[in-house]
Formats: structure tokens, sequence, C-alpha cells
């Protein structure tokens, strides 16, 4: 019997032989072992020899579940999505029903992705997707289908909030932490940007300003402020629609 694809493998598993023993393992349980060891210890010490250690098995026994890293990372991604959050009656119910829920549906996404910083290595290139990720898509397209907005348009703004949630979380995951090899860099970054703050004025101003404040909950983040300033962009964008239409 061949081994499975990467697509059959996220989007049904194929029937296996009826003969033999009954399998010990259940893909699921690999697939989240593998998941906790890539949060734990970063994508870059996973591997099939690991992973066969922690749930316990011979590292062939593996692959009569995943054919290889390739597979399982695809399994891995779309598991750590998860599901997108329903649209509520509330939301569908707004005057902008496509504000109310993309705003929540991209710090849902945030958070999904910062729980694990490994999701952003796989989630490149072309590749297949699996029913979870393809169904974060789907819900945000859907509250863009009566915008106005052109096929293309709607579906680069799903983009454009990922890629935003995507890179907010790497940047927050990069840079957090009590570690004391960090506090030293800011200590050395601080006295370059003292020495060089005629250079640079305006850059180093903004970083000085940014590094030495202390959050605002009136003010929002890197994350809700780009979230804004996007659907603010789109809410004209879609006014603009409405009013040629």
């Amino acid at each position: 019997m061949p081994a499975p694809t990467t697509l059959e493998l996220l989007w049904g598993t194929p029937d296996r032989p009826k003969r033999g023993p009954k399998p010990s393992l259940t893909l699921e349980r690999i697939v989240g072992e593998a998941i906790d060891l890539a949060d734990a210890e970063g994508l870059g010490n996973l591997s099939m020899a690991r992973l066969a250690e922690r749930v316990g098995c011979a590292k062939m026994a593996l692959y009569r579940y995943i054919p290889g890293r390739t597979e399982l990372t695809a399994l891995m991604l779309d598991s750590a999505l998860g599901v997108p959050p329903e649209i509520g009656a509330a939301q569908a119910d707004s005057p902008e029903p496509w504000r109310s829920y993309l705003r929540p549906w991209a710090e849902t996404f945030y958070e999904r992705v910062r729980a694990h910083p490994w999701s952003n290595e796989v989630a490149i290139g072309i590749r297949p997707m699996g029913p979870n990720e393809l169904a974060w898509l789907d819900r945000a397209l859907s509250v863009l289908a009566d915008t106005g907005l052109s096929g293309p348009e709607q579906f680069d703004t799903v983009v454009l909030l990922l890629s935003h949630a995507r890179a907010v979380a790497q940047q927050t995951t990069t840079f957090v932490g009590d570690d004391p090899a960090e506090e030293q860099l800011a200590r050395e970054l601080g006295a370059v940007l003292t020495a060089q703050a005629e250079r640079f004025p305006h850059a180093i101003a903004a970083l000085a300003a940014t590094m030495g404040a202390k959050p605002d909950p009136e003010d929002g983040d890197a994350l809700t402020y780009g979230i804004d300033r996007i659907l603010d962009g789109l809410a004209a964008l879609i006014a603009t629609r409405r009013e040629s239409a």
C-alpha cells in the first residue's frame, strides 16, 4: 500500500489494512506530541527519532502513520490553528458585520500563532492547506461577501490581516522574556541610540518612545493598532464601492 500523501492525511486518512495487530498509536496522538515538542524546544529539535522516543515506539513504527517530517509539520500546523471563531448573532446584526467579526478573528489567529511560534516557519511557500486553515479563510471571506469588494480584494484583505497577525506574533515571541542577555542588549542599544541621536533623530526618537513606554490600554498595541488601521482603510474602500454602485 503506498504511503498517504499530505493531502490525504490532512483531509482524511486512507483506510488501513485490516490484517495484523491493532495499532497502539493514533495519528492524533502523534501530532499532539509533535506539537508539544515543537512548542517546548522549537521546530529545529523536532525529528522522527525524537518523536518516536516521546511516544514510546520505534522510529520505523511512526512511518506506518506519517511518511515523513513534511507531512508531519503540515498536520501540526492545521491542528495548532484549530477552528476559527464562530460568527456571533451580535456580530452578524451589527452595522458593519465584517468589522465586528474580523477584529476578534485576527486577534484569535494571533493568539494561536503566538502560542505555537514554529507555525510561522511551516506556513510559507506553496503547500496544501488543511481543513482548519481553509476554514479560517472561508469564515473571513463569508463576512466580506456583501461588501461590494471584488473577489481578489476580499482575498487580499484576509491575507493582509493574516500577515499582520503573523508578523506581530513573530516579533512579540522573539522579544518577550526576562533573559539577561536581552537586558544587556537593551542597555547597549540604548547607549548606541543616545550616541546616534543627531544622525537618525526621527527613528531614534520613535524607538526610544516605543522601548521606554509602558503599555496603555487606551493606546492599544501593535496588533490592534494595525488591525484597526487595516479595517479603517477597508471601510473607506467599501464606502467608495457602494457609492460608485
